[in-house]
């Protein structure tokens, strides 16, 4: 699971060949002991939870950054090198 940024204390992944569980695109966000999942197209929490103000940061940078996300997806999918993206400044 490939890190494509980290930015807060939060660590953004996101998974090769990952389209059986959510079936849509998505990314794994770490921060301490909480796990979540993040689609991109809506930013929508599928799975999971983070602090309150960690996820308003998380959910600013998916916004910035929702094209790369995109690209970073079609990549993983066909299980190609992903991309760093920028973290949140």
């Amino acid at each position: 699971m490939p890190v494509i940024s980290m930015f807060y204390g939060l660590i953004v992944t996101m998974y090769f060949l990952d389209t059986k569980k959510h079936n849509l695109p998505h990314i794994h966000v770490r921060y301490q002991n909480y796990e979540a999942v993040y689609g991109i197209e809506t930013s929508e929490l599928l799975e999971g939870s983070l602090p309150i103000n960690k996820e308003r940061i998380l959910l600013a940078w998916i916004e910035l950054h929702r094209d790369e996300l995109l690209a970073n997806w079609s990549l993983a999918i066909e299980a190609l090198p992903l991309f760093k993206i920028d973290p949140l400044k």
